[in-house]
């Protein structure tokens, strides 16, 4: 890796930037010398002793913190040297303590320059990790959308492809043996209608793992669909209501939105020890707020100690969404997961409370 110079030489860019920092410190050490040369030619009169802080600083944002100590140092011999041959001190010691003063000045500059840099380059790095684990988030999140794709598709056009066949092989096995009369005839039959029953929840969780948010309605089709879903594999109490009508153009929204609502009604299910889940979304102006209200135990005491990965998905999700998600403790019990979106706000950083 490297640039092509004039002369035709590979050359790479660390050196490169090496002589960049090289020349920037020659000019210091020059500048140093030309601030000193008009410090004696403008006489005690006219002070140009804070113009030193100039090639200190430059040195400084080098990264150069020992040299720039010395460059501090030197300039306190150089400004001492400028000025000794005219000076207000009425004797030798008071303007060597004068000048000690000045150095030390100049020493202060090197090292206060020095922690600013270093708290810009501890916040840079900061932000860069921020960035960092945002874009992994992302990349969590998005992988495992990929997966459910994926898992959706094979249960729906493998799994559920495979059971509708078998049930039709089930269901010619009873017609034949209802035409020889024989007694086996129920038993085919009930073969037949268990693999039908097993054809629809295999589609209902194909839904369920990836649902099909068509249309700007697609959302509370989704969710209602869910709820059914819910409530005829788990024989759990789960409804769904929709105040106003809820149109969202953002297809990636209402997916965010929807895993949301999935995953705070299966942590109802898996811990809250309750027999109702309600599944609410509500239009409120410019803003939506869904809501998966449990009758159970409630939510930890410690929420943060109990975040697993759900929990985070959640909070990730919403800040996707630049909404609010909340989660708390209804009365007299059980607990409320709501998540407030704007529409037409654009995203920011989501707060789990």
């Amino acid at each position: 890796e490297g640039i092509l110079t004039s002369s035709g030489i590979l050359a790479s860019g660390r050196p490169l930037f090496r002589s960049r920092r090289a020349l920037v410190i020659g000019f210091a050490f020059l500048l140093i010398l030309l601030i000193g040369s008009l410090d004696k030619a403008t006489g005690w009169e006219i002070s140009v002793y804070v113009f030193y802080a100039v090639p200190i600083l430059l040195v400084v944002w080098q990264g150069k913190k020992r040299l720039a100590v010395f460059l501090a140092l030197m300039c306190g011999v150089v400004w001492w040297a400028a000025n000794i041959s005219e000076h207000p001190y009425r004797s030798e010691w008071s303007y060597h303590w004068a000048s000690l003063g000045r150095m030390v000045y100049f020493v202060l500059v090197a090292l206060g320059g020095n922690a600013v840099r270093a708290k810009q380059e501890s916040d840079r790095a900061l932000i860069e990790t921020l960035k960092n684990v945002r874009q992994l988030e992302h990349e969590i999140v998005e992988a495992g959308e990929q997966e459910r794709r994926r898992i959706g598709r094979d249960l729906h056009d493998g799994l559920c492809q495979q059971l509708a066949a078998i049930g039709f092989a089930a269901k010619s096995l009873a017609d034949d043996l209802q035409a020889r009369a024989l007694p086996e005839a129920g038993e085919a039959e009930k073969i037949e209608e268990l693999l039908r029953d097993s054809v629809v929840q295999a589609r209902d969780l194909a839904r369920g793992i990836f649902p099909l948010l068509t249309g700007a309605t697609g959302l509370a089709v989704a969710l209602d669909e869910l709820a059914v879903m819910t409530r005829h594999l788990t024989h759990m109490k789960v409804s769904f209501r929709e105040e106003g009508e809820i149109r969202l153009g953002d297809s990636g929204a209402a997916m965010h939105l929807y895993r949301i609502a999935q995953e705070a009604l299966n942590n109802s299910l898996r811990h809250s020890h309750g027999t109702e889940v309600i599944i609410s979304l509500r239009l409120q102006g410019e803003t939506v707020r869904l809501t998966v209200a449990d009758d159970g135990s409630g939510p930890p005491e410690n929420l943060e100690m109990a975040e697993g990965m759900g929990l985070k998905t959640m909070a990730y999700r919403a800040r996707a969404l630049g909404a609010t998600l909340e989660i708390q403790r209804r009365s007299p019990r059980g607990t409320l997961v709501s998540c407030t979106y704007n529409i037409n706000e654009r995203p920011h950083h989501g707060d789990i409370h």
